[in-house]
């Protein structure tokens, strides 16, 4: 005799239990990076209040580095969440919130602004209706509350929303979209007030071995510091696989990560600056242009770039660059004296071409070098984005 077919029914909660928390949010790939795009006025206004959603929404602390438990994607360019409201200064359109969700702690750190995230702010703008702009090339005002500074995103809009499907290609996103420019305006002294935070074009750090490495501390977009890649036995080209399995590599370029956040007066000591911002400074290695190997299995020819450039984003090897550390970089590569323009060949103009595991990335930069007194205008760069998703985010009650 057959077994009847029974289809089991969802169990009622139990007494007392709540259902999750619903929240509208938007799923955004900007540039290299995808973060969870949040309207302020949908967030509670208390830090802790915002911070609690946003862990849970990643899906962070996790201990497994995966965060299967929510939206994140276990490394620190799919950690991220973005805030954007109206803005209420004089001339510009929407203020944007950045948020690095740290991957193993119960952490967000608004040290430092996301680069590559901030070319899905202006169509996140148009698209929710914050900005009324017509058809056609949009310009977007935007300031970023992380660093006090603004920037312009241009990009076309049809029917009222942004576009997204175009021929611009950028190294690490397989595909063609709509390119977006994006405009910095003045970026020095993104977080420390100054182009050269430690009063100096190059330092010189001693570490716990014994060994004094040179470093180069630039603060523009965000602060950062360039070491060559030649004084810890190594070229610039490796591969993040390789680097990621060169701890003591690894632990060394945070010591000397530390070091410079101190030199930049972002702490007072070295614990300091491990323990309160994983984000800020940046560090990243740099060498001359040299043939390298590529991520998708092809090889970037030395030709094609200007320099070799390996960065370290949240303790780990990155897969192309962070764009505010890459702009960071094309602003140290135009400044005479520094060791990255040392190893750098910058074109005319400004532009340089950063070799990352992900190919050549072209960012441009007006540097008026002038030793301590150089400032930078702008920093240009171009970028694609594309919404993923949208609805309501659940956080558990």
């Amino acid at each position: 005799m057959p077994v009847p077919h029974t289809v089991p029914t969802a169990p009622r909660p139990a007494s007392g239990i709540m259902p999750q928390k619903r929240i509208p949010a938007a799923f955004i790939r900007g540039g290299t990076s995808k973060g969870v795009f949040f309207h302020a006025r949908d967030l509670p206004d208390d830090l802790d209040g915002r911070n609690a959603i946003f862990l849970a929404a990643i899906g962070s602390p996790d201990p497994y580095g995966r965060q299967l438990d929510g939206l994140g994607g276990g490394i620190s360019s799919l950690s991220k969440v973005v805030m954007i409201e109206p803005s209420k200064r004089p001339g510009i359109d929407v203020d944007y919130t950045f948020g690095q969700v740290v991957v193993d702690a119960p952490a967000v750190d608004y040290g430092a602004t996301c680069g590559n995230l901030s070319s899905a702010v202006g169509p996140f703008a148009v698209d929710e209706g914050l900005v009324s702009v017509a058809d056609g090339e949009a310009v977007v005002r935007v300031h970023n509350t992380n660093t006090d500074k603004v920037f312009e995103a241009r990009f076309l809009v049809a029917n009222g929303r942004a576009v997204t499907k175009g021929d611009f290609v950028i190294p690490g996103v397989a595909g063609r979209a709509a390119r977006i420019r994006l405009d910095f305006i003045d970026p020095a002294g993104s977080r420390t007030g100054k182009l050269f935070p430690s009063g100096r074009i190059t330092d010189k750090v001693q570490m716990a071995d014994g060994r004094q490495i040179d470093i180069c501390c630039i603060d523009a977009t965000t602060p950062c510091v360039f070491v060559a890649a030649s004084d810890l036995g190594l070229t610039a080209t490796e591969l993040p696989g390789d680097l990621d399995a060169m701890r003591e590599v690894l632990a060394g370029l945070e010591e000397i990560r530390a070091l410079a956040g101190v030199c930049m007066r972002l702490g007072d000591t070295v614990e300091d600056i491990s323990k309160t911002s994983r984000a800020s400074p940046k560090i990243a290695m740099v060498g001359p242009a040299a043939d390298m190997a590529l991520l998708d299995g092809s090889t970037l020819a030395a030709e094609n770039m200007d320099l070799a450039v390996r960065m370290i984003s949240m303790g780990q090897p990155h897969r192309a660059v962070p764009l505010t550390g890459g702009m960071c970089l094309a602003v140290a590569a135009n400044l005479a004296g520094s060791l990255v323009h040392d190893v750098a060949n910058p074109a005319k103009g400004g532009d340089v071409r950063l070799g990352t595991p992900s190919g050549a990335i072209p960012i441009g930069a007006k540097v008026n070098s002038a030793g301590m007194d150089s400032t930078v205008d702008y920093i240009t760069t171009y970028r694609t984005s594309r919404r993923l998703m949208e609805g309501q985010v659940l956080i558990p009650k």
